[in-house]
């Protein structure tokens, strides 16, 4: 018996489905710079590799005689792809069918594509452009109730939060709980221009009397770029791809491996001679600590992690001599490199990132301390820095620090991980104490030189004095700092450190999950 009719009708129903919310509604995706979801994922995924589950999920039309009129497809597409050669599960909203909302997919469609990603724990890329919510309210009348908000199959997000890397695209107008699909990641993009991301969209604003706004004032990529809701934005879709695939790329497929070395070329015992002359004298005086960032790490490794936000630490991903790490350094043109609220809540993100996935962190350290004032106290700079703190004791991977000037206060004690020994180096600009001297003099010697008949010439010698023992060649005679060392060496010992690092290593969960 041939089944020839059988999958004749197979490739029909699969036709219905490529054809998305049908020409106009692909046309009017176009119109507005943005592909389809099926063209996101040929874009994305390598060449062939992707394998839907589900394509004929959808609403079915039918005649008086049973025979398939029409079929819209479910608005949400999942299925295995292969990223770098590499499995992953790829999911996305098609924005042509509903605008993406939830009342146009079946449920178990996006709870399969997480449940997939978590139990075959597999990396997971979600291309999110839709609306989110269950629908317009006339979806009550269609249902003939009301129903009460459940979030089925968040817990299991949540859980591959610490089982495999998760990245979340913003990809066009995202609210509800697209929004929340979207931060709720290791790692998040969002497309300048082209898409937004809000809790609400304009017309339950306006409903709400919270004034008249439009979808770029709520949702613009400027305020969640900068607020830390989605850690970076893209000119143009290509680009976010582009994006995903080099965040997984340092990272393990799950918990349960290591991150893979790539090799570049880039000799580990290369010495770049302008270290040597980077850091100013001059204690007030700038420099560019990007600039040292990219000679340390194998060259063009560096991949940076939500710099328009908390933008007093850099944060990111590199490599040395291959071996995957994070990376944390102050930046001293924001704040002097004073710990924010926002510069804590962004490298928390980073540290439990490096303990779920066994990657090495290196802080290249430049830190004044908490950044002091009204402002500071209000945003509970304390709060989010003693849990920054605690990240960092709480790190399961090794960790090394390069004082290169300042380490300060509370905040500048993570030049060492509390509670084990690290590899800890230092340049001979550092600089370092309870608090800087140029700021305690006149409190400390207030009475001597209240009493000084020439209060001038006390201070210019308490502070050529106290400048003679703020040597770091002073704290290294008592071991308070293991290395004092060449600026050029950097990169060779932070190489070294690197593949000792990695044999220290081992795969499994951490012993914490991931603080979504």
């Amino acid at each position: 018996m041939s089944w020839e009719r059988e999958i004749a009708e197979l490739r029909r129903r699969e036709a219905f489905a490529e054809a998305l919310g049908g020409p106009d509604k692909v046309e009017r995706q176009h119109f507005f710079g943005k592909m389809t979801v099926r063209e996101r994922i040929d874009a994305v995924a390598d060449k062939g590799s992707f394998h839907e589950i589900g394509k004929t999920a959808g609403v079915a039309e039918y005649d008086d005689h049973g025979n398939l009129v029409h079929l819209t497809p479910s608005n949400f597409l999942f299925g295995v792809a292969r990223i770098d050669d590499r499995p992953v599960i790829l999911s996305g909203d098609d924005f042509t069918v509903r605008g993406g909302s939830s009342d146009a997919t079946i449920p178990e469609k996006r709870n399969a594509a997480e449940t997939m990603a978590y139990e075959m724990r597999l990396p997971h890329i979600r291309l999110v452009d839709g609306m989110g919510g269950g629908g317009s309210v006339k979806s009550i009348e269609m249902a003939g109730r009301t129903y009460i908000p459940e979030l089925r199959g968040w817990d299991t997000i949540v859980n591959h939060l610490s089982v495999a890397p998760s990245v979340s695209l913003a990809l066009g107008s995202v609210a509800g709980i697209g929004a929340a699909r979207v931060a709720t990641a290791h790692y998040s993009v969002i497309v300048r221009d082209t898409a937004q991301m809000m809790i609400a969209g304009p017309a339950l604003v306006e409903q709400a009397s919270l004034g008249d706004h439009g979808k770029e004032e709520l949702g613009h990529a400027d305020i969640h770029t900068a607020n830390g809701a989605i850690d970076d934005v893209v000119g143009s879709e290509a680009e976010a791809f582009e994006r995903a695939r080099q965040f997984l790329s340092y990272l393990p497929s799950n918990v349960d491996e290591l991150p893979e070395r790539v090799l570049s070329g880039d000799s580990p015992q290369r010495r770049d001679s302008e270290l040597i002359s980077i850091v100013p004298r001059e204690p007030r005086r700038v420099y560019k600590m990007r600039s040292i960032v990219e000679s340390v790490f194998d060259q063009d490794s560096f991949f940076e992690i939500g710099s328009r936000w908390g933008r007093s630490i850099i944060t990111g991903l590199a490599r040395l001599d291959g071996w995957p790490v994070a990376v944390f350094a102050e930046d001293p043109y924001v704040y002097g490199g004073g710990w924010t609220a926002d510069g804590c809540r962004k490298l928390i993100r980073l540290l439990d990132t490096a303990s779920t996935f066994h990657l090495p962190v290196v802080h290249l350290e430049d830190c004044p301390g908490f950044l002091i004032g009204k402002e500071s106290e209000e945003s509970g700079t304390i709060r989010f820095g003693s849990a920054a703190l605690a990240a960092l004791g709480q790190l399961t991977a090794p960790f090394a620090c390069v004082v290169i000037r300042k380490a300060f206060g509370v905040a500048g004690a993570a030049n060492n991980k509390p509670g084990a020994r690290s590899f800890r180096f230092a340049w001979p600009s550092g600089d370092w104490g309870s608090l800087p001297i140029e700021g305690g003099i006149e409190v400390a010697y207030k009475q001597d030189l209240a009493d000084s008949d020439t209060p001038d010439e006390l201070l210019t010698d308490i502070r050529a004095r106290l400048n003679q023992l703020r040597s770091p060649h002073r704290a290294a005679e008592f071991f308070e700092i293991e290395e004092i060392i060449d600026p050029r060496d950097t990169r060779p010992l932070l190489c070294e450190w690197a593949d000792l690092a990695r044999r220290s290593l081992r795969p499994g969960p951490s012993s914490f999950g991931y603080r979504p």
